[in-house]
C-alpha cells in the first residue's frame, strides 16, 4: 500500500508542477498578470533590461510561451524522459530566477514585524512558494534524467 501511495504522490507531484507552470504561463497573456509581474522584473538586475526591448505585455506574453512550453516538456515524461528532463532543467532555471526576486523586490520583508526574516503576504509569501517548486523541478529533472540514461 505504501508503494502505491508513493507512486500516486510521485505522479501527482510531476503533473501538479505541469499544471501550475502551465496555468501561470497562460495567465501571462492577461494584462492583470503582465502588470502583476512588472515590479519583480523592473527591480531585478537580472531582468530589468527586458523592458528596454519589449513592452510589459510583450515580455509577459513571451514568458507565457516559455512557461507553457516548459510545462509541456515536463508532461512528455511518459514518451520522452530526455525531453522531460530538459523541461525540468528549464523550470529549475526559472525558479532560481524568481527566487532571486526575494532579494531585489521592495516590500518582501514585513517592516511591522522587524523586516527579515518576516515575509510580507505579497510579495514575500507569493515568492517563497517557488522554493518548493524549485525542489519539485530538481526532483523531476533527476528522475527523468536517470530514466533517460537507462534507455540510452
Amino acid at each position: 500500500m505504501s508503494s502505491r501511495v508513493e507512486g500516486v504522490g510521485r505522479e501527482l507531484t510531476r503533473y501538479s508542477l505541469v499544471v501550475v507552470v502551465g496555468w501561470i504561463g497562460l495567465m501571462k497573456f492577461t494584462t492583470y498578470e503582465a502588470e502583476g509581474i512588472r515590479p519583480f522584473v523592473a527591480n531585478s538586475p537580472l531582468m530589468s533590461w527586458v523592458y528596454g526591448l519589449l513592452s510589459v505585455r510583450g515580455f509577459s506574453a513571451t514568458l507565457g510561451v516559455a512557461e507553457v512550453a516548459i510545462s509541456l516538456l515536463i508532461a512528455a515524461r511518459p514518451f520522452s524522459p530526455r525531453v522531460s528532463a530538459l523541461g525540468s532543467a528549464l523550470a529549475v532555471g526559472m525558479f532560481l530566477t524568481t527566487l532571486s526576486f526575494l532579494a531585489t523586490t521592495p516590500g518582501v520583508w514585513e517592516p511591522s514585524l522587524g523586516g527579515f526574516p518576516a515575509l510580507s503576504a505579497v510579495p514575500g509569501q507569493f515568492l517563497i512558494k517557488d522554493l518548493a517548486l524549485l525542489g519539485i523541478s530538481l526532483w523531476t529533472l533527476g528522475e527523468a534524467w536517470r530514466v533517460s540514461e537507462r534507455r540510452g
